[in-house]
């Protein structure tokens, strides 16, 4: 259940060779090439953290007041 198999990738090659010809096949390898070799490169460059993550400070400006102190406004 997995899997092309060679038979299933030579007709690939032979439908592609079709459609396309045989001139312009190399000119389509190559541009599928470049492309995955930048999709490779923006994905190790999305992965590699060479920078510390900076940090928020997120605490309250004034003290939290006791439950006793706390009153709803008026």
């Amino acid at each position: 259940m997995g899997g092309i198999g060679a038979s299933g990738i030579i007709l690939l090659v032979l439908i592609a060779l079709l459609l396309f010809g045989p001139n312009k096949l190399p000119e389509l390898g190559k541009a599928f090439g470049r492309t995955l070799r930048e999709f490779k490169k923006g994905a190790n460059d999305l992965l590699d953290d060479t920078k510390p993550a900076s940090r928020v400070d997120v605490s309250p400006e004034q003290p939290e007041l006791q439950k006793s102190e706390r009153r709803l406004p008026e």
